[in-house]
């Protein structure tokens, strides 16, 4: 029976994993290969390893930490930022991750994702969009780190990614980032009414139940979330863990 993919989302900063709320206020939780190997005993869906400074600096993945990071795991890892080329593309392939997330460099041109799809497979090449409301109701389109407002509208973005070839959309709200508060269940449903590719929703899960109602109201097709598995209690220990008997 078909059950929806439950993703633990990792930050991070030069070679150390933080945890942020709202995108700002990084806190350090440790070292990336020991949470990998942590991951892996525990049998994770998949991992999702985000570098939060690459695409602002305007740098290249630190390819020597996810290689090694890649050689601990026993999952499929998807890694984000920085990337702008069909040749990081391919190098990050090489060093053993089964998906790019490609975010700030889809909103100038679709390019890379074009390549990269018809290289690799639309399986191996995830769209991320972050997103923020307006005061109006409505969500904008954020990236680097949503230091910069993207000129395009959230559908428009999205069906862009999708014409693509995208495998999947990556869709995070900043507004709710490490917030454990519970997903924007309407914002998701809207858009997985809309795209005719999975959906997988990060920002504000804190609970199972969160999970899945993201799955049962959302529609996603993929859950992720980053405190709830690097952190423990009110006052957020750091703990790394990943439920058992998932079942929804």
């Amino acid at each position: 029976m078909y059950r929806a993919r439950v993703i633990p989302c990792l930050l991070v900063r030069g070679n150390g994993l933080v945890k942020t709320r709202k995108f700002k206020e990084p806190v350090y939780i440790g070292d990336p290969i020991n949470a990998m190997r942590i991951f892996s005993d525990k049998e994770v869906d998949e991992l999702v390893v985000l570098d939060i400074d690459a695409s602002r600096e305007g740098r290249e993945p630190n390819y020597a930490l996810i290689e090694e990071m890649a050689g601990e795991a026993f999952m499929p890892v998807a890694y984000g930022g920085g990337i702008r080329t069909i040749e990081q593309v391919r190098r990050l392939i090489r060093s053993g991750i089964e998906k790019v997330v490609i975010n700030s460099a889809a909103i100038e041109s679709t390019d890379v994702i074009r390549h990269a799809a018809g290289m690799f497979g639309s399986q191996a090449v995830v769209g991320a969009v972050d997103v923020k409301k307006t005061i109006f109701g409505g969500y904008r389109v954020v990236t680097k780190s949503a230091t910069v407002e993207a000129k395009i509208g959230l559908d428009e973005h999205i069906q862009r990614l999708v014409s693509a070839g995208v495998g999947e959309v990556f869709l995070n709200n900043v507004d709710r980032d490490g917030m454990m508060g519970g997903y924007d269940l309407s914002l998701i449903h809207s858009i997985t009414q809309r795209v005719s590719v999975p959906v997988v929703v990060c920002g504000g899960a804190g609970t199972l139940e969160h999970l899945a109602q993201g799955v049962s109201e959302g529609g996603a097709s993929a859950v992720a979330a980053g405190s709830m598995f690097v952190f423990h209690g009110k006052h957020r220990a750091v703990l790394i863990n990943y439920p058992k008997n998932i079942d929804f």
